[in-house]
């Protein structure tokens, strides 16, 4: 993950099937969330069952907060005219965790290479647009150890920040383990240390 990534770019859900055609042809575009490569065998496995005699299943896909691990596939269309327009309609929104799919039925006309290219692209853009893309941060998790009396002032940090508890722990030692947003990490740990009671421990800095 790249350090100075804070929040990145994806879908909440799968969207539904968009339908392109041209020539007789017809491309059906559809996004699904992701967090690895078994969810996009997973995918595809379900649109071979669903699309049993289409001749094409382009796909790409990018992982990780920046991006950076990506995969495009031609299934047979001629080189980068298929995966590459896919994963160029994914990085011009910035989307991450994505997985787009065309499923292509061969109308008897041939489009040559641009065609493709120029159909593959349509396709994916028409499904992105018709997608609900949401933001999330990057979060770091930290353990917040405090005596009892100072419980009303924890409090007040995480109402005032809307911190997640995740894990905790209240008797005369209490400890806290939160959810921070990592753009907020500096300010929280300042609201924290301005208790000289309270000792504060990153676990995934």
């Amino acid at each position: 993950m790249d350090e100075k990534t804070l929040e990145f770019q994806t879908i909440d859900r799968a969207s539904n099937p968009i339908l392109y055609k041209d020539k007789g042809s017809k491309f059906f575009a559809y996004a699904f969330p992701i967090i690895n490569e078994s969810d996009v065998k997973r995918f595809i496995t379900i649109l071979k069952e669903k699309h049993k005699t289409a001749g094409h299943f382009c796909y790409a896909y990018r992982f990780g907060a920046s991006g950076s691990v990506f995969k495009v596939s031609d299934d047979g269309e001629p080189k980068n005219s298929a995966g590459m327009p896919i994963l160029g309609q994914l990085q011009a929104r910035n989307l991450t965790n994505t997985l787009l799919v065309v499923v292509r039925y061969f109308g008897g006309t041939k489009l040559g290479i641009g065609g493709l290219i120029s159909a593959y692209r349509t396709a994916a853009k028409y499904c992105l647009d018709d997608s609900e893309i949401t933001t999330l941060y990057i979060k770091k998790t930290i353990i917040v150890r405090f005596s009892y009396d100072a419980l009303s002032h924890v409090m007040r940090i995480i109402k005032t920040y809307n911190l997640k508890i995740i894990e905790q722990h209240q008797e005369l030692d209490c400890w806290l383990k939160i959810l921070v947003k990592k753009k907020d990490l500096e300010v929280v740990k300042s609201a924290f240390k301005t208790h000289y009671k309270i000792e504060l421990e990153i676990l995934n800095d």
